[in-house]
């Protein structure tokens, strides 16, 4: 069980836990280490058991989901958060992802899919629920602020790292970028981690994000 994924679960159902807990307990690398109902526990809860993946509901009592993202991503080397709940309405989505989560799921998702993702969020990449990532496409930028923010942050990128963005604003792995770049992986891992601290993004996905406010990825 050493190289399981470690998985906390925060919703504020326990019948959703349990149910969790059944679903990803059915595959052999996956270990639920722990559970929580609410923002603020499910912070603790990170700290306590450093999870690799955080599957996060958005409302909950006292501290909500957005909120207990913010302050995860604020722990050293944060596990990856996975928004998972039933309301995907753009805000939700377009918020949980510039908070700090790698993924929006909603609940109706198939349990043989949901343990797929798991693993693949786990890598660092993005994972998006075919709802979710149609309206993060097609959803309009909050502000013109926000696409100058953008634009000016990719101008402080080199060339070779702009098109390094644009890839992670298409969903593309390190390996799928080396092969369109004709470059090595190890490469690419070098270009993403300085261009991550220029951006000052916490994970590929806000990087994505940027790509696509800056309009430096076609949808």
């Amino acid at each position: 069980m050493s190289d399981s994924v470690r998985v906390v679960v925060v919703d504020d159902e326990p019948m959703v836990c349990r149910f969790l807990r059944t679903i990803l307990g059915s595959a052999d690398d996956i270990e639920v280490v722990g559970e929580a109902h609410d923002g603020a526990a499910g912070v603790e809860a990170v700290q306590r058991h450093r999870p690799d993946v955080v599957l996060m509901d958005l409302r909950m009592p006292g501290v909500d989901g957005l909120t207990a993202i913010e302050r995860i991503g604020g722990i050293a080397d944060p596990p990856a958060v996975v928004v998972l709940t039933t309301f995907d309405a753009d805000q939700y989505v377009l918020r949980a992802l510039r908070a700090g989560a790698v993924g929006f799921l909603v609940k109706s998702t198939p349990p043989e899919d949901l343990i797929g993702l798991v693993r693949v969020a786990s890598e660092g990449h993005t994972v998006l629920s075919a709802a979710a990532a149609r309206r993060l496409v097609t959803a309009s930028v909050d502000s013109h602020s926000a696409r100058d923010r953008a634009a000016a942050l990719v101008e402080s990128l080199t060339e070779r790292e702009a098109e390094v963005l644009a890839c992670l604003g298409e969903g593309l792995s390190n390996a799928q970028i080396a092969a369109r770049l004709h470059l090595s992986e190890a490469t690419i891992k070098g270009y993403v981690s300085r261009m991550l601290d220029k951006l000052g993004c916490a994970n590929r996905t806000q990087a994505g994000l940027i790509a696509h406010d800056a309009g430096v990825v076609n949808p």
